[in-house]
């Protein structure tokens, strides 16, 4: 007796009617899921170019802008006055003023390693140093840092795995940074030199005061922020964990320290028998930063001159003139000029690598 819903049987070697359809039906609901998935990989390869043409065209901008800047800066240098400059400074100012800047710039690569820290990121401290140096050199001299110096930092971290995201993350860490040690020194010297600050600044000797003491409360209550809760920001999707005390105080103390250092650049580079207390000339200089900053001019150029000139109205005017000459040479233009050609040179280098390695692919295929 035949069962008539028993299944056909097969011939040797062949898989079973029933078999066929069932492999037949599963191709076919694989088929869209395979499509999407080639789908999905040419909008990723899209995208890549796009941020790849992106990238090129920043590239080609930022090097285009330094080089603009550049040659303003080097033309509206007058020659007489910079090797009248040089004859007044001492071979022993000038010296001093070199090591202090180097100093200054290895306490900033400092800031990118706390930001690193904090985000959870470990990358060899020579690409950080790389990343660090090149991108203030830039930003200082160009104006703008989140997008000056977030340009820089994403060409130098984001083939090592670091995303846009977190590269904006440490900006404004190391902002913070800057800022904190910034606040410190200028109220450290308005609490300390109070006497001295308000002469220079032509105010009255209770507001030096109670600004000085204003800016240790808005640093204690920071602090007390960062220690009693966890300090995160959100804006717009975008979330921030800010450093807790104890990488906070750090940050503090390596803001302060490069603070400290680029004051002593101009500081040593003062005519001699100016009589100012250098702790007094902190305040000047922090303040003169400040203006500069808010004013959007690259490097501040033009208002922090002003600033230092208006402060220090009782020196010789040529004295004082010729040794912001020589800072805005030692302390920004050298370090700019140094960046730029270790940029151009890595970018160089990327570029041969990876147009090697798209040569390669054909051959090993």
């Amino acid at each position: 007796m035949h069962d008539n819903d028993a299944e056909p049987v097969a011939a040797p070697g062949q898989a079973s009617p029933t078999k066929r359809a069932a492999d037949a039906d599963a191709a076919s609901r694989n088929v869209p899921v395979a499509t999407a998935a080639r789908d999905r990989e040419t909008a990723s390869d899209r995208r890549r170019r796009r941020l790849s043409i992106i990238g090129t065209v920043l590239s080609a901008a930022l090097f285009l802008g330094s080089f603009v800047v550049l040659w303003r800066i080097v033309g509206d240098i007058n020659l007489d006055e910079l090797s009248t400059a040089f004859r007044s400074a001492s071979q022993r100012q000038i010296t001093i003023a070199i090591l202090l800047t180097a100093v200054s710039y290895a306490l900033l690569t400092g800031y990118d390693y706390v930001a690193l820290k904090q985000l959870g990121e470990r990358i060899a401290y020579r690409i950080t140093a790389f990343a660090s140096f090149t991108s203030y050199a830039i930003s200082f001299t160009l104006g703008f840092p989140l997008v000056t110096g977030g340009t820089v930092r994403y060409w130098v971290y984001s083939p090592h795995g670091i995303k846009a995201a977190k590269i904006a993350s440490l900006t404004v860490i190391a902002g913070i940074t800057f800022w904190l040690g910034m606040s410190v020194v200028l109220s450290w010297s308005l609490v300390r030199h109070a006497a001295e600050v308000s002469v220079l600044a032509k105010t009255g000797l209770s507001l030096t005061q109670l600004a000085g003491v204003a800016g240790f409360a808005a640093l204690a209550a920071y602090f007390i922020w960062v220690t009693l809760k966890h300090p995160v920001v959100n804006v717009r999707g975008w979330r921030l964990e800010l450093p807790r005390a104890r990488l906070s105080f750090i940050q503090m103390l390596i803001g302060a320290g490069d603070v400290c250092a680029a004051a002593g650049v101009l500081f040593v580079l003062l005519p001699g028998g100016h009589g100012l207390n250098y702790e007094t000339f902190l305040a000047v200089y922090v303040v003169a930063c400040m203006l500069g900053i808010a004013s959007h001019a690259p490097g501040g150029i033009g208002v922090f001159e002003a600033t230092i000139l208006i402060a220090l109205d009782r020196l010789p005017t040529g004295g004082v003139l010729g040794a912001l000459l020589l800072f805005r040479l030692l302390y920004y233009l050298v370090p700019f000029v140094i960046a730029l050609t270790m940029l151009f040179i890595h970018e160089a280098r990327r570029r041969v690598k990876r147009a090697n390695g798209k040569a390669a692919k054909p051959n090993s295929q």
